[in-house]
């Protein structure tokens, strides 16, 4: 009798035997299964000759390109021309507008400083005025007589000096302004004080207690003045 080992054996060697049958068998439906597709082949090739295609076209298209005319080129280069003409001329006028500007107000600082270049000389001199002034007002009239020849010699030579002075003065643009009576102007006089006069207007100029002056039209020195207000 046959040991079991010896038929198990026997029965694995059948079903293999079976295995490599069955196996023969599918090779020929698999291998027509892994054949590729002549459909999709064809399909493949000619995308890839279409792609070819476009980017021929597209190369000659680009070949194809003509270059500008002559026309053109000279068109733009004129327009380029022109607005450089425009800026240049524009950057020229406002040169010649600076230029004349500076010149207006470096000969006006000049003729200012030919005017009122001696101010300060002038302040200066308006003090020997005003002494000479009130030396010549502080002698007695009564005691200007011919029998006192001195005192009346004096007197008149204070009043010809005096003349003299504003004579001076009023060569170089230097007025005396003595504003009794006239309406009292901020930019001429200076108020001292106010107080009420009968018959005198509000706003009127009653007292002069110095003397002022101009220069070339431009206030030197105010008068001082009192300045008559509403009783």
């Amino acid at each position: 009798m046959p040991s079991a080992c010896a038929v198990t054996a026997a029965a694995a060697a059948v079903m293999a035997a079976r295995c490599v049958k069955l196996v023969r068998r599918s090779l020929p439906a698999l291998a027509l299964s892994l054949r590729p597709c002549p459909r999709l082949l064809c399909t493949a090739t000619r995308q890839k000759s279409s792609g070819q295609n476009l980017e021929e076209d597209a190369g000659h298209g680009e070949q194809k390109a003509e270059p500008p005319s002559p026309d053109k080129v000279l068109l733009d280069e004129k327009a380029k021309l022109e607005e450089q003409l425009r800026e240049t001329m524009e950057k020229y006028k406002r040169a010649l507008a600076d230029t004349e500007n500076l010149r207006q107000r470096s000969q006006k600082l000049v003729e200012e400083a030919r005017l009122y270049g001696i101010q300060g000389f002038c302040k200066d001199l308006l003090e020997v005025a005003d002494i000479l002034e009130k030396a010549t007002e502080s002698v007695p009239q009564e005691e200007v007589r011919d029998d006192n020849p001195h005192l009346k010699s004096l007197y008149e030579g204070l009043l010809l000096t005096g003349a003299q002075i504003q004579k001076v003065f009023t060569k170089h643009g230097l007025l005396r302004l003595d504003p009794l009576g006239a309406r009292f102007d901020p930019y001429e006089h200076e108020a001292l004080f106010h107080t009420p006069a009968e018959g005198k207007e509000p706003g009127t100029v009653a007292l002069v207690s110095k003397v002022g002056y101009k220069l070339h039209g431009r206030t030197l020195r105010p008068a001082l003045v009192g300045v008559v207000k509403e009783a």
